[in-house]
Parts: C-alpha cells; structure tokens; sequence
C-alpha cells in the first residue's frame, strides 16, 4: 500500500477513495489501518466498507466467529498481539471501522465494496439499500448488461487486470493471491482519466 501511494503520490487537493478489505488474509492488518488513519490527516479520504470489515465488526460486536474466522480473521487477530501475548485492538481501529460506509455516490461514479445490481439502475439499488448486495454481490460480472446510470467502480472480486468498462471499474487485482502468477498486485484508478496504477506484492 505504501507503494502504491508513493506512485499516485496524493496531495490534499485529491480525493482519495478506498474500497474496502483493509483487514484479513494479509500479514498485518494492524498497520493496514493505522496507516490509513495517518493517511486521512494529510489527505481527504472515503474508507469504504469490505465484507472482510463487515465480517471483523460482526464479530467485535458479539457475532459468530467461524465465517471470520475462514476468511482471515486469525491473520488479522495475530496482527493485534501484544507483547504481553493478548490481543488488543486499539479503540481507535474500531472506531474507523464503525466509520467505513456501504457506498459514496457522485455525479459521475457509485463506489462500492463488491457491486451492484446488475438488472436495477444505481438509484433503485439505493432505494432498496441492500447492505448484502453493497458487501457480496457479484452478479453483474456474469450479467450481459447492466441497467446503472453510471460507471460503478468497486472490488471485492480478483481479477487478473482491472476491469476498465463503460459503466464498470474494477480494481481487484487479487494483492493477497500474490502466488498465483497473474495476480498479486495492488491496483488504484485515476478519475475521470481512468489510468490505472499498479504495484505488485512486496515481501
């Protein structure tokens, strides 16, 4: 992350959009979200929410620990480990988490975690406010066409390349499957430019 950065090298007349999945999978979640924390002092952000975000506050609020558990959730409570052996979340990270948002809509773009839709229009998405389809869907990767008013950009699915259509943007890159030899990179896109920035996973 601390790559990609340095390449878009941000300033505070930017605004930088995240699209979730700051937790899980990978080897330290804790520095994840601290340094996105240190990030929004110095420039504007919008940390939207993941299912992997969803998943961690599901279970920090006193939900089922198994579905977390399968999809990360040890490497992330590993993360947390003090000195003294514990785990310790400072109250801080939770409050970001509770602070991350199902979407943010502008004039030209929908940001979400994982889609839309595909059959409804992004204001008939919102109206039915479907928290599930904002953190999981994935139909509109298999759908035809889409019926959105305008380009949704969002993650959630690895792909071996973003995906760069009319009204799709994908950045998935797959970072966390950095064995798989198409995948393993981090992407960020540039709007309304729509250039892409890439770097690959760093041990």
């Amino acid at each position: 992350m601390d790559a990609l950065l340095d390449d878009l090298a941000p300033t505070n007349q930017d605004h930088l959009v995240f699209v979730g999945d700051y937790v899980d999978r990978g080897p330290d979640s804790n520095s994840v979200i601290e340094r996105l924390l240190v990030l929004a002092d110095e420039t504007p952000c919008t940390f939207l929410r993941g299912n992997h975000e969803a998943l961690m506050l599901d279970y920090l609020e006193g939900g089922n620990f198994d579905l977390w558990r399968m999809n990360g959730g040890i490497e992330t409570l590993e993360s947390y480990r003090a000195g003294n052996g514990n785990i310790e979340i400072p109250e801080r990270h939770v409050d970001f988490l509770r602070g991350t948002r199902l979407y943010l809509d502008e004039r030209d773009y929908f940001f979400v975690h994982a889609g839309l839709r595909p059959n409804l229009t992004v204001r008939e998405n919102l109206e039915r406010s479907d928290e599930r389809v904002f953190l999981w869907e994935r139909a509109h990767l298999q759908a035809g066409s889409v019926a959105w008013e305008k380009a949704v950009v969002c993650g959630h699915t690895p792909h071996s390349d973003p995906v760069n259509e009319e009204k799709l943007i994908l950045i998935d890159t797959g970072c966390v499957y950095h064995h798989h030899p198409r995948m393993g990179k981090l992407t960020a896109v540039r709007l309304p430019e729509r250039e892409f920035v890439s770097v690959p996973y760093q041990e």
